[in-house]
């Protein structure tokens, strides 16, 4: 069941989703070169409890930290580690979610570290535009395959592949909510979408093939053939007149 936020719910999701945002702005300068992914993380953490709030991915069936750090051919639930090393040429995942006063936003981004090819600034140019356009198609009665219809159209104009097993969701008052909403599909099927309803939207493309396998960590997802990944996110509410992005300072 879907569930319709009240205006004061979506403000506390707002609140929590603000916190989000600001966490994303703050390790922008952080990703550099030679700096673990295990340090991004304390900072992270550090971050969002100063801001009152806390860390919704750290314990959440059993994830032992406070955001998942993607590395490349990682798509996303990245188990951050002192081994793990950002170099010059990845794309880093960074993906955020914080409970403040039982409300939730979730969100991520992609980061580029340094020069990387045409082709991969190109993967999270598309990946991005992808998220923006299933936001513009997240608008009362618009059905929620309209969403995932408009992701996949965007990803493979450009040549890219999208993630099939995994997809956006529900969100507020838990981190998982009904409904799942695939980043692929035909138009025009599902539940009509309505004002109040609160999704965390989320493509995940790759520049080879859609399959992807999770490691012995039992979190992270890697791409099957090796290929680079991208994924971006932004916690959304549907409005009377069309979606507002929750996941914005």
């Amino acid at each position: 069941m879907i569930i319709i936020k009240s205006d004061d719910e979506i403000n506390g999701i707002r609140e929590a989703s603000r916190i989000v945002a600001e966490v994303l702005e703050y390790v922008k300068d952080r990703l550099i070169p030679g700096t673990s992914l295990a340090a991004i993380d304390r900072w992270i953490d550090e971050y969002i409890r100063k801001r009152g709030g806390s860390p919704t991915f750290l314990g959440y069936r059993g994830f032992p930290k406070s955001s998942c750090i993607s590395l490349n051919n990682e798509v996303v639930h990245g188990i951050p580690a002192d081994k793990k090393v950002i170099k010059e040429g990845d794309l880093v995942k960074v993906d955020v979610g914080v409970t403040l006063n039982g409300y939730i936003g979730d969100a991520a981004r992609t980061y580029i570290i340094g020069e990387v090819s045409d082709r991969a600034l190109e993967l999270v140019r598309t990946t991005e535009e992808a998220l923006y356009k299933g936001i513009d198609a997240a608008k009362p009665g618009n059905r929620l395959s309209d969403i995932s219809h408009a992701i996949q159209v965007t990803a493979e104009a450009h040549g890219f592949s999208v993630v099939r097993e995994l997809g956006g969701h529900g969100v507020g008052l838990k981190l998982h909510e009904d409904p799942i909403i695939p980043n692929f599909g035909k138009p025009g099927r599902g539940p009509v979408l309505k004002a109040g309803m609160v999704f965390a939207l989320e493509p995940m493309l790759n520049m080879g093939g859609p399959e992807v396998k999770t490691l012995d960590d039992g979190w992270t997802v890697v791409t099957k053939d090796g290929s680079l990944s991208a994924h971006f996110e932004h916690t959304i509410a549907i409005r009377e007149k069309g979606a507002e992005i929750l996941t914005v300072i």
